[in-house]
């Protein structure tokens, strides 16, 4: 009996890495960093491994929008 396919339609992930955060933004790794120690970019710890929830990520780039047009 032949296997079925999976259904592989694409989802968005909840969490970003560094690296999907910085081609999101068209920045580098290292400035992504510094938009978190520096500018309050939030970040979820996950052991040794930092992520950048993708909704906050959205919402924080919509207050920056918001102060910079005040």
């Amino acid at each position: 009996m032949p296997r079925r396919k999976r259904s592989t339609s694409p989802v968005d992930p909840l969490l970003l890495t560094i690296p999907q955060v910085a081609q999101s933004l068209n920045i580098g790794r290292t400035k992504v960093y510094d938009l978190i120690n520096r500018e309050g970019l939030p970040t979820v710890k996950l052991g040794t491994a930092i992520r950048v929830p993708a909704t906050s990520l959205k919402s924080w780039i919509e207050r920056r929008e918001q102060q910079q047009s005040a």
